[in-house]
């Protein structure tokens, strides 16, 4: 099983866990035609998809997705805001599993400026334990034995306090950032107080454009880990076998 991106900013989020029996998509953040163009316009064995919130940038395709006959998985506040409540828009909640497929999913509360806004932890028999967390300043939550980990790290405290400095950024931007979106900082201690003992690979994701360093965030992380560390760009794929 690997997984290919679609896309990873703030202009959209889609990435695609994609078996040679099923598929499940994470986020509906860019239009349904990339999606499908990234499925090589075959929707037969895709599962579902996981929306973590209602932001375009995550949820844009929502409505295409299930006009289309693509079972989306969601908290009520996310299908409330997308409008996406029909019959293919299923509830789900933090801390109550359920199954997509082959996937065994647990969805977890995360922090940002949405309507219930969630992460998720997905098990599946090819790829292990992967972890699924993006648009959060924090994590109360501790794992074990994952297998994968994609992280947002959206920006580095030292990055956002020059541009702020500068006059690139306004103050507004600066408060919303550090209280919604994970910090290069946070995201180090996060991997800290978790078990890291199975951990293949950490790919870092939705990192800004204009308050981030590519190259310092994966060679920071991998220095702290000891894990190869990726970042999530439109393109990249990797191969989730645990095998």
């Amino acid at each position: 099983m690997e997984v290919n991106v679609l896309g990873s900013s703030s202009s959209g989020n889609c990435y695609l866990l994609q078996g040679k029996k099923e598929t499940l998509i994470l986020e509906a953040g860019v239009p349904y035609k990339n999606i499908l163009k990234g499925l090589n316009f075959d929707i037969s064995n895709v599962v579902g998809c996981l929306v973590t919130h209602e932001h375009l940038d995550h949820a844009k395709a929502i409505k295409d997705l299930t006009q289309k006959g693509i079972d989306v998985y969601a908290s009520h506040g996310t299908l409330v805001r997308s409008m996406a409540m029909n019959h293919r828009g299923h509830i789900i909640k933090s801390e109550k599993q359920f199954t997509v497929g082959g996937f065994t999913v647990l969805p977890f509360a995360v922090e940002h400026d949405a309507a219930e806004p969630l992460g998720y932890l997905i098990q599946h028999q090819e790829i292990g334990k992967l972890l699924f967390i993006t648009d959060s300043y924090y994590c109360k939550y501790k794992f074990k034995e994952l297998n994968h980990i994609f992280i947002e790290c959206n920006y580095s405290a030292e990055i956002l306090k020059d541009n702020l400095k500068q006059g690139y950024i306004p103050i507004g931007l600066r408060n919303r950032l550090i209280k919604s979106h994970f910090s290069l900082e946070n995201v180090k201690e996060f991997l800290k107080a978790n078990d890291l003992s199975h951990v293949k690979e950490i790919t870092l994701i939705h990192l800004s454009d204009s308050n981030s360093n590519s190259q310092q965030f994966k060679e920071d992380t991998e220095a702290l880990t000891g894990r190869p560390v990726y970042v999530a760009n439109k393109g990249l794929s990797l191969d989730l076998s645990i095998f």
